[in-house]
């Protein structure tokens, strides 16, 4: 791990992205069965509750795996669009949910601007590299639609980033992540620790709310 403000190359960004989606396509059937269980109903809700305006709502899962969260958006009603970067995941979500899923890595994005109600980021925006991730959050940023909401939960951690075996992580505290979300155009509605009902230590998720300003 290194510390947050180390900077990368072109070739080392296009090592670290070729390298982390290379470990989900090798391992896409085995993540699936992993994860396909976990109930993340709070942070499904926790979007949808302060997105304005009446639903049906135009949703996009930033980095929508095989496609779990993608397919509870579309059984809710909600218009749902997925991204991902592995061209596995992108497969098993279209097949899953039966929707739009984007084949995008997350720092080559190519979104409609003021597009979506809402952006549902799951487990996703800690793949990127930190120096890219104001550019990142500045692109989210514009494919809402004015006031729109972006919902992140990312794996907490002391500013630190780098390898974890063959997946690419920054990790940050609290500070530092609405840090850059406040420079990125966003203010703050929610944070909560996640799973639910355990003592902090044993919460390594953060689940935060924005809105788009």
């Amino acid at each position: 791990m290194t510390s947050d403000g180390e900077r990368h190359g072109s070739r080392e960004l296009a090592e670290i992205t070729a390298r982390t989606l290379g470990h989900y396509d090798r391992n896409a059937e085995s993540f699936w069965r992993g994860t396909r269980d976990h109930d993340v109903g709070q942070n499904i809700a926790a979007l949808l509750a302060h997105i304005e305006g009446k639903p049906p709502f135009t949703i996009l899962d930033f980095g929508c795996g095989p496609g779990r969260d993608l397919k509870a958006f579309t059984d809710l009603g909600h218009a749902a669009v997925g991204l991902d970067g592995s061209g596995r995941f992108v497969e098993m979500a279209r097949a899953h949910a039966g929707c739009e899923v984007l084949h995008q890595d997350f720092l080559r994005l190519d979104l409609p601007a003021g597009s979506f109600d809402g952006v549902y980021a799951n487990a996703a925006l800690f793949h990127v590299p930190t120096q890219e991730l104001p550019r990142v959050l500045t692109e989210l940023r514009a494919a809402l639609k004015p006031r729109g909401v972006l919902f992140s939960s990312n794996p907490r951690g002391d500013n630190e980033e780098g390898w974890n075996e063959e997946r690419y992580g920054a990790y940050w505290e609290r500070e530092t992540w609405r840090r850059y979300l406040s420079g990125a155009g966003f203010a703050e509605l929610a944070h909560y620790y996640r799973p639910v009902g355990l003592p902090r230590a044993q919460q390594p998720w953060l689940a935060t709310v924005w809105r788009a300003t």
